[in-house]
């Protein structure tokens, strides 16, 4: 009898991985599309974007047509609310893809990929922010992640916002002196950071040129800025934070607990905000083991789904091992 295959989907904001493995661990295939967030491009166009990719990654592995896929694990950015899962839920299962499916926000890939021990938690600080928690009892603790209307501070798109923000009123006086003022406008090549504001404005700038200015502000903190490095401080506190409060939720706050760190902003591993997020944690979490994820999120897809089929733990491990090697070719 034939190993099961499963295909595997981590979505984000930016790139859309999809693996298709069998269930002994053995990566049969894998690709890559752009954003399958939802929330960029709606429901029906992440059904069909998704379905492409599944297409393409069964022709890479060369599987016939009529050869049926016993697991689809999918997990994207942009379903938040058990609304927005339901739904999508709905549409896989429409779409067919394999004979089983489930579907949920990125976060739970994040954190399987980042480890194996039951009591965990992830916070991934990317382009948005956003904390998961889970217990070896099966207990989660989520956020709605909706951005400011649901209380959320900071993240990639943010940080890049309170920079410019920051770089404006320093060089119009309604706020401190601060080397953002210089910082954003060599970076643009413009003489003033009003001048930034309005080629924004007009779009001489593209908006989404904007999220460049993200690494200028930690650049600007770790060379002395006091502006600059208050808001990587505060960046820091509300990573801390989430943590915090779904150990709290989960009476994890003083039992060992992974706190694995994802995203581009904390996977670049700034100086003054990793270490500002390790010391908050060992205040606030004081038996935390934080760890900043290596391993690419859809890697805890194909786990997940290893871990739904009942596949041994030299499966799994010879996943990892796969999708690690295939990253640095």
């Amino acid at each position: 009898m034939s190993a099961p295959l499963l295909v595997a989907v981590d979505g984000g904001n930016s790139k859309t991985d999809v693996i298709l493995a069998d269930g002994d661990g053995t990566v049969l295939a894998a690709v890559r599309g752009p954003t399958s967030s939802p929330h960029n491009i709606g429901v029906p166009g992440t059904i069909a974007l998704l379905g492409d990719l599944v297409q393409r990654v069964r022709k890479e592995a060369g599987l016939a047509p009529d050869v049926p896929l016993d697991r689809a694990e999918i997990y994207l950015a942009g379903a938040d609310l058990p609304v927005e899962v339901a739904t999508l839920m709905a549409a896989v299962g429409e779409a067919g893809w394999a004979v089983e499916h489930r579907v949920d926000n990125d976060l739970f890939a994040l954190l399987r990929a980042g480890t194996d021990h039951p009591d965990a938690i992830a916070v991934v600080c990317g382009a948005g922010i956003n904390c998961l928690g889970r217990t070896e009892a099966g207990a989660y603790a989520r956020f709605p992640a909706l951005g400011p209307v649901s209380g959320d501070w900071g993240g990639g798109h943010h940080l890049a916002q309170l920079a410019l923000w920051h770089a404006v009123r320093g060089e119009d006086g309604r706020g401190p002196g601060t080397a953002l003022v210089d910082a954003v406008a060599r970076h643009f090549g413009l003489p003033t950071v009003e001048d930034v504001g309005i080629a924004l404005h007009f779009g001489d700038i593209p908006g989404d040129r904007l999220t460049e200015l993200t690494p200028i502000l930690f650049e600007v903190a770790a060379g002395g800025d006091g502006v600059a490095a208050c808001v990587v401080q505060r960046q820091a506190e509300e990573i801390v934070s989430l943590a915090s409060v779904a150990a709290g939720r989960l009476g994890l706050r003083n039992r060992p607990v992974d706190v694995v760190l994802g995203g581009g902003v904390l996977r670049a591993r700034h100086p003054m905000l990793h270490e500002a997020v390790v010391a908050g944690l060992a205040v606030e979490v004081p038996r935390a083991r934080p760890t900043v994820l290596d391993a690419a999120p859809v890697t805890g897809a194909v786990l997940l789904g290893l871990d739904a089929l009942g596949a041994s733990p030299a499966a799994k491990a010879a996943a990892r091992h796969s999708i690690l090697n295939s990253r640095s070719r």
